[in-house]
């Protein structure tokens, strides 16, 4: 009766492990860049959503106005975006979203532009106070480009 494996056997089973790993991690990568393409696609929705709802409320009023800011945030980590203008009593998403430079995440450049990283290239959002567009424009590269239609249609 034989209690051990043979180096044969061993390294039969390594190579199988290899050949398993060399597929299954691209698949994974892919799945967590499709995810972070969902949840930023879905932000976007959100946000435009958002300031929509937020323009109708002020038509009920008779105003026809779109709020001038996003939020009161400053270009810095850990700052809570697109939360509204508390100050005008104007609130956009009610759980904000926290910049952070990293893939998948947003930060704010100036009042009315935005970037989210993904991919490893930022995708640059303007928006647009006289009419509520948020939109991404000024793009720097095909795949910035890519991205932004992935994004926004």
């Amino acid at each position: 009766m034989k209690k051990a494996f043979s180096m044969l056997e061993l390294i039969f089973v390594i190579v199988i492990i290899g050949i398993l790993v060399a597929v299954a991690i691209p698949k994974l990568a892919a799945t967590r860049a499709d995810a972070n393409i969902v949840k930023a696609r879905t932000d976007v929705s959100n946000i435009r959503s958002a300031i929509l709802s937020l323009h109708s409320k002020d038509l009920m009023k008779g105003l026809n106005y779109y709020p001038d800011t996003l939020d009161e945030a400053n270009e810095s980590e850990d700052e809570s975006l697109f939360e509204g203008n508390h100050s005008k009593n104007e609130y956009l998403l009610d759980y904000p979203i926290y910049s952070k430079k990293s893939d998948g995440h947003w930060m704010k450049t100036d009042d009315t532009n935005y970037t989210i990283k993904l991919q490893n290239t930022d995708v640059k959002f303007n928006y647009y106070k006289s009419n509520g567009h948020f939109d991404c424009e000024g793009l720097n590269s095909n795949k910035a480009d890519d991205l932004c239609k992935k994004l926004t249609h």
